[in-house]
């Protein structure tokens, strides 16, 4: 079991940006696959982004090129740097953390709590 714990969320202006850090527990942190998904009200979860443990990195559609997924395995944190961030980017960001790459919720069995992005119009 990874305990995961997110921060960096908060209230920021269409166009703005923020920076999202999850810290795990485990020692193995640099074998897992992190990643971060986007949860809006009344919708599922999506994949905005997620990173192997050699550092390759995979995006939902709706980032676009907007943001960046890292990751530094001395530390045990994932970032995620959002840029030109749109009201319908709005929703909690959670962090997962799992045995390979993946799009599907379904596939990380370890997961944070979120942390809220409110993007204002």
């Amino acid at each position: 079991q990874v305990q995961l714990v997110e921060s960096g969320g908060g209230l920021v202006q269409a166009g703005g940006s923020l920076r999202l850090s999850c810290v795990a527990s485990s020692r193995a942190f640099n074998v897992y696959a992190m990643a971060w998904f986007r949860q809006a009200p009344g919708k599922e979860r999506e994949l905005a982004a997620v990173i192997s443990g050699t550092g390759s990195t995979y995006y939902g559609d709706f980032v676009d090129g907007r943001f960046t997924i890292s990751r530094d395995n001395a530390k045990n944190t994932v970032y995620l740097q959002m840029n030109s961030l749109k009201p319908e980017d709005t929703g909690a960001y959670i962090c997962a953390a799992g045995a390979a790459v993946a799009r599907k919720s379904a596939a990380y069995p370890n997961w944070g709590q979120g942390t809220q992005v409110t993007v204002l119009s």
